[in-house]
């Protein structure tokens, strides 16, 4: 009786309105996942479990406490959760509509990926510590602000110059806008996940901060082992060949018409 009364009420606005909120819901797990946020979900699911079981068994004292713990939580949600909203927020505004145009061609997009892989790779060798991101959709200049402006042609003898060790600017990140050095010597968020290896350094962690909280790409030589990395996402990438580098920065600093469609053949063939 009830299903009839149901299918007779159903209208064609159900369908799209179920649909919208299974597409909100998946892009939500897309978002989610590989992030803090997880184990926290799985926290609060594990709370919701222990009240329902509380409640059909009558255990009042437990069930009260769960209770409040909940209201609570409703107010601590959007502290807990910020990082992970305001990347959501970020990726809202990336949309097409809201899309940066690049003043930058390709081929000078190329140029400057090769300029900073050949001072990489010198720096590498000598091990040279460095910390050079790419900025993208999101606009960077709030680390920008943090360091010495430049707006200077992008070179791979400047680059190294740069990271000399003992001088001002060393210590800090460079920033790329438009194939040009914007600034350096910024200061970049360290991340806050707990689960990295212990054998990344401030350099690496402050590459994964940056990335967890834009869309930047950011590129890191290792101090002590020389090693080249790069970051994008909150994840890092080590331990590639110079040429599948190349590869990932080249993928994601195409326009953003062709980026989404880049990037699944890059995955795909990594």
């Amino acid at each position: 009786m009830h299903i009839d009364a149901l299918i007779h009420t159903f209208r064609l606005l159900d369908i799209l309105d179920i649909f919208v909120v299974a597409i909100g819901i998946y892009y939500l797990y897309k978002m989610l996942k590989d992030t803090r946020a997880v184990a926290l979900l799985k926290g609060i699911v594990f709370l919701a479990i222990i009240n329902l079981i509380s409640h059909l068994f009558n255990l009042y004292v437990i069930n009260w406490i769960l209770q409040q713990s909940m209201t609570v939580l409703l107010f601590a949600l959007p502290v807990v959760f910020q990082p992970e909203l305001r990347r959501a927020l970020e990726q809202l505004g990336r949309g097409r509509i809201f899309s940066k145009a690049q003043n930058v061609n390709e081929e000078e997009m190329d140029m400057a990926i090769n300029e900073v892989m050949a001072a990489a790779r010198v720096m590498s060798r000598e091990h040279t510590g460095a910390l050079i991101v790419f900025e993208r959709e999101v606009g960077l200049n709030d680390f920008v602000d943090t360091g010495i402006l430049m707006d200077a042609v992008l070179s791979r003898e400047l680059i190294k110059n740069i990271f000399v060790p003992s001088t001002p600017l060393h210590d800090g990140a460079l920033i790329i806008r438009d194939g040009r050095i914007r600034a350096a010597g910024c200061l970049l968020p360290l991340t806050e996940d707990r689960t990295l290896s212990t054998e990344l350094g401030t350099r690496h962690r402050a590459a994964i901060g940056l990335s967890e909280q834009t869309d930047a790409v950011v590129v890191v030589v290792s101090e002590e082992t020389g090693t080249i990395s790069y970051t994008y996402g909150g994840h890092i990438y080590r331990h590639l060949p110079e040429d599948q580098i190349k590869e990932a920065l080249r993928t994601f600093m195409e326009r953003p018409r062709q980026t989404i469609t880049s990037m699944w053949k890059w995955r795909a063939n990594k």
